[in-house]
């Protein structure tokens, strides 16, 4: 749990600081442009990430600062964690307890999910999307998955290439079994955390679709799959209008049920499909509680959006019950007022103008 954070020239916070008093829900509240949603892309970089937005380091540093920042948190073990970033370097610096760290020993620090006003349109959305957003939680657990998409992805472009420039059978033989060797264990991943995370899912349902994933999902073994891909790959070796054509991993999608409903998410109200993504973050925290053992921090930007007063209740009400740290943002305080176990944080204008306890 984050006791302390410490924003320096980020975003639009010259100087920030909150202190959490040990409360599971940091509840920032203010007018449009205030800075809310950077006090929560502050948290994500700190997490190891490149940051919820997706944006440049010298993107981030305020404007009229000089060229850098640092985000400084200290947990409630005493441990300290920090990120700088400085305009004449290109890479942030990681610390722990005041000694340098690679980036990718925080995330085991501060275990850590997030949604945006972006994901509410998860489930009507293109699949690439879809994909993207379950890849990042599938890598919460398995931190090279990341990498392995990304390598996948490098593979087939090179796949590509080869055929148009001739297609060498010696080389293609090469990236096929490079490629369908990937493409398994991706979708073994896959497949195993949404079994993992529905054991925590009560009012929905996961399933993963694609044509290495069904093979799996049928039974075959990851030898047989990867060796039956491999096949299909070798018989897929042809041009359709300057640009090949074949299935795979990349082609993959996450399905979400609404088991209250009787219906796909995507045929929900907006309203419903919100209610849904809050219960897979909630689902996918517990998963990392019991899987890793430390508290995890969930970041909801404009957490009540969509939301009726109904699901307003029950949502505070589940985060009070769970064993997260909730941090969430949103324009109006009064909504927020029956959150249980919170701090309440008053943003205005890149300020912190005061910090209130329920």
């Amino acid at each position: 749990m984050i006791e302390t954070l410490v924003l320096t020239d980020f975003r639009n916070h010259t100087m920030c600081r909150i202190k959490t008093y040990g409360r599971h829900n940091v509840i920032i509240t203010g007018p449009n442009g205030a800075g809310k949603t950077a006090i929560l892309e502050s948290l994500s970089i700190l997490s190891g990430d490149r940051g919820m937005r997706g944006a440049q380091m010298s993107d981030v540093a305020r404007f009229n600062g000089n060229g850098g920042f640092s985000i400084f948190a200290t947990l409630s073990d005493d441990t300290e964690l920090s990120v700088s970033f400085d305009s004449g370097d290109t890479n942030r610096h990681a610390k722990i307890d005041g000694d340098n760290a690679p980036l990718t020993e925080l995330t085991s620090k501060i275990p850590m999910v997030w949604i945006t006003p972006r994901e509410d349109r998860l489930f009507v959305d293109s699949a690439t999307d879809r994909r993207a957003f379950f890849d990042r939680l599938v890598s919460c657990f398995d931190t090279t998955h990341i990498g392995r998409v990304a390598r996948f992805s490098k593979l087939l472009s090179e796949r590509a290439f080869a055929l148009k420039s001739g297609g060498d059978a010696r080389l293609l033989d090469v990236l096929d079994d490079q490629i369908a060797a990937v493409a398994t264990t991706i979708a073994d991943a896959r497949i195993k955390y949404a079994g993992e995370l529905n054991y925590f899912l009560e009012n929905c349902a996961v399933s993963v679709s694609g044509l290495a994933e069904q093979m799996l999902i049928d039974g075959h073994t990851a030898g047989d799959t990867e060796r039956a891909y491999r096949e299909y790959l070798g018989h897929a070796r042809e041009l359709v209008g300057d640009k090949m054509i074949v299935d795979g991993v990349h082609k993959s999608d996450f399905g979400v049920f609404n088991k209250k409903l009787a219906l796909p998410a995507n045929l929900t109200s907006t309203g419903q499909q919100k209610t849904v993504l809050l219960e897979l973050i909630l689902a996918h925290a517990k998963l990392l509680h019991a899987r890793t053992n430390r508290q995890p921090i969930i970041l909801l930007d404009e957490a009540a959006a969509h939301l009726d007063a109904d699901a307003r209740a029950k949502l505070f009400a589940e985060l009070g019950a769970s064993d997260v740290q909730v941090w969430a943002t949103g324009l109006d305080a009064e909504i927020f007022h029956d959150v249980p176990n919170a701090t309440f944080v008053s943003c205005m204008d890149g300020e912190i103008s005061n910090i209130l306890v329920s």
